[in-house]
């Protein structure tokens, strides 16, 4: 076979026709000096950033690490194809989802076999009235590489909707409306907006949260009313402070609307009637280290604070002493220093409540008189979560149940009688839960922490220290990492692949305690914990030594480069999805969407002890002449949360200076953002490219 190369300013293009035996791709050195008050550094990759993503010479290089992955991965598509197929063996192709009660109509959607997307539809009065389809969102995506529907909202007089739409993958999203009474598109659009979406009560004004265009920020609150131009929406309310992020929503019983902004540390809710949105009280001013939520029932409000409670309570106070500030509420639970509360449920009688305890995730129920009813499990590694519950006069409590083993269950639990029952078990054909072992183990850290662990295997898959080990965290924002059922997992169980969920430090899985604990100047604990969990799960002999993958994206992704960095040794390859590794250089630049948001997880640069500290673990800046295992990258171009540069540069570096021979392969989406090319399918489909490698770094590829 030939192989034909075309240089082109320094990069080495590689047909896909290449073989396994090709070199990887080069690109050229530019010295760049990035300046700050700490200190400046020299980056000679910096050039391959382009925010306008038409420099040729960078779309060259990128299109050579994909050229190059076709090349090297070419042996392994029967494999892929193979993967692929039985993942899609694994789901309902023509599911629906079990439909909810709102304002006098039945919501849900649909799959049609084969589609990527679903139709979301409602019928009137009863679950067995006709249905009348809202989105039709295959034909929708139609001639779009990318889309996604995200947020829509219904009027209050049922007659219109409103949606977000993105068909590019940045994020940037575009406000439609449609007359359901005609199903008219109608004139009104607006670009650039978070995907939020809120009526007023007059059916014609649609609330949205406006973004910066260059840093992607929302920082506005403006209101639209139908069959006006865009350039006279009202604002409601701009957000001055960038750390600040916003949103907009409507209570529990629908009588007022509210603007939620809130950073790491702090939050801010300020509300008005839904009947008039102009006006808003602030439920309670900003202050440091002071989070909070609001919601309103009857006469009353209920709030989820951390206020002298560092796992949160909730409270409540009376519409009329609202206006007396923190002084007037008052505890509706104690704080506690095991039970951390995610999030409530407001109901006429009752609040249904979101907690974490031991690692798991589990739902309880107060009533108003204060009696706590839990609702139990019997697995050992699993999670709860409130479902959809938009009617608020009912004693049924809807929230789902899964684990690594038992696939998502969506239950209804009745507040005054106990009585449970379940609605639908999510269907995976050709899935035996029996066939599967799910455990939950405490690793001991370096420091003597506790780190949980969630475990599933399949059964007969001996614990004699020769297993592969597939092990997965996130590890940051304060997002847990819950156990659930994936059908593109199911076909690595059954080739005697142990996987594992470590819940590190920067989570919430053990309390707001556990997160603190790994963010900002504490951030290395998350990389130590989860070395921490391979060693013990390789001593404990659920896995071998040399057979270990690990897998992270995004903020894990950093996790993922921190580990290449300290251990590479302890793993035979490492999967690193659209990867935030460049750490230093984009927490300097607040042009960059989402840096100033994050000044409070990773600290800010322009400190010197920030500095410091963020440069002693940043991945792109410890990259070092020595070996690395095997190694996965995939980033997005349209990315907005990781800029795509960033893993490039990660990539161009460690392919400068790693001295081992193990790949190192490269995917660009090219017509993506951050989650990837959309649709059901598609995600599957990208998947089973990384799983074929892995299972070959594995020694799995049958």
């Amino acid at each position: 076979m030939t192989i034909r190369y075309m240089m082109l300013a320094g990069v080495a293009l590689v047909s896909t026709a290449a073989v396994a035996q090709v070199a990887p791709p080069r690109v050229a050195k530019k010295p760049f000096q990035v300046t700050s008050p700490n200190g400046a550094r020299e980056d000679d990759y910096y050039w391959l950033r382009d925010d306008t993503r038409k420099n040729p010479e960078m779309l060259a290089y990128l299109a050579a690490e994909n050229a190059y992955v076709d090349a090297q991965l070419a042996s392994l598509k029967p494999l892929e194809a193979k993967l692929y197929e039985d993942t899609v063996a694994h789901i309902k192709q023509d599911d629906s989802s079990v439909p909810y009660a709102q304002n006098g109509y039945y919501y849900g959607s649909r799959f049609q076999t084969g589609a990527d997307y679903s139709i979301l539809e409602r019928r009137k009065g009863s679950r067995t009235a006709p249905a009348e389809t809202l989105f039709d969102q295959p034909a929708m995506a139609k001639g779009h590489s990318f889309f996604a529907l995200s947020d829509w909202a219904v009027s209050p007089d049922n007659r219109r909707v409103a949606w977000a739409e993105d068909t590019v993958g940045r994020r940037q999203y575009v406000l439609k409306v449609k007359d359901l009474t005609t199903g008219a598109l109608l004139a009104d659009t607006v670009s650039n907006i978070e995907p939020n979406v809120v009526w007023a009560d007059d059916n014609k004004t649609i609330l949205y949260v406006e973004k910066d265009p260059v840093t992607l920020r929302g920082y506005r609150v403006k209101a639209h009313v139908l069959g006006t131009p865009v350039t006279s929406d009202r604002l409601l309310y701009e957000e001055k402070d960038d750390t600040y992020s916003m949103e907009v929503s409507r209570t529990a019983d629908d009588k007022f609307v509210c603007i939620g902004v809130g950073s790491t540390v702090s939050d801010e809710q300020r509300c008005a009637p839904a009947a008039s949105p102009t006006r808003f009280t602030i439920v309670a001013p900003r202050a440091r280290e002071f989070r909070y939520g609001a919601d309103h029932i009857g006469n009353r409000w209920i709030i989820r604070t951390n206020r002298a409670a560092k796992n949160y309570k909730l409270v409540t106070v009376a519409d009329a002493d609202l206006a007396n500030g923190t002084a007037a509420w008052r505890d509706l639970t104690p704080a506690s220093d095991t039970v951390f509360i995610e999030g409530f449920k407001p109901f006429d009688g009752f609040v249904a409540i979101d907690q974490r305890e031991g690692g798991n995730r589990m739902i309880r129920v107060l009533s108003d008189a204060g009696k706590s009813t839990p609702v139990t499990a019997d697995e050992p590694a699993y999670r709860m979560a409130l479902d959809v519950n938009e009617e608020t006069s009912t004693p049924w409590v809807r929230y789902t149940y899964g684990s690594l083993v038992t696939p998502t269950t969506t239950y209804e639990v009745n507040a005054q009688t106990g009585e449970r029952r379940v609605l639908k078990v999510a269907p995976v054909p050709g899935y035996d839960p029996a066939k599967y072992v799910t455990e939950r183990v405490w690793a001991p850290a370096r420091d003597g922490t506790r780190v949980p662990v969630s475990l599933v295997y399949a059964k007969g898959t001996k614990r004699d220290g020769a297993a592969p080990l597939f092990q997965y965290a996130y590890g940051s924002y304060g997002i847990s990492s819950d156990p659930a059922v994936d059908p593109g997992r199911i076909g690595l169980l059954d080739r005697g692949v142990v996987y594992a969920i470590a819940h590190i430090r920067g989570g919430q899985e053990m309390g707001r305690g556990w997160y603190d604990d790994g963010h900002l100047l504490n951030k290395k604990n998350s990389f130590t914990d989860f070395i921490d969990v391979t060693r013990y799960l390789v001593a404990q002999k659920y896995a071998a030594k040399t057979r270990v993958a690990a897998m992270g994206g995004s903020a894990g992704g950093l996790l993922m480069g921190g580990v290449a960095n300290m251990a590479p040794a302890d793993y035979k390859l490492i999967i690193a999805q659209v990867p935030f590794v460049d750490v230093v250089t984009t927490m300097l630049d607040a042009s960059i969407p989402l840096t100033t948001f994050e000044y409070d997880e990773w600290g800010n640069p322009a400190q010197k002890a920030s500095y410091d500290y963020m440069l002693s673990y940043s991945p792109y800046d410890n990259v070092t002449a020595k070996a690395y295992p095997a190694l996965y990258v995939g980033t997005g171009l349209w990315d907005s949360q990781v800029q795509y540069y960033e893993p490039t540069k990660w990539v161009a570096k460690l392919r400068e200076r790693k001295t081992d021979t193990n790949p190192l392969l490269f995917r660009v989406n090219m017509e993506a953002g951050h989650g990837g090319k959309s649709g059901r399918f598609e995600r599957y489909r990208q998947n089973a490219e990384w799983q074929a490698f892995m299972l070959q770094q594995l020694g799995l590829a049958r």
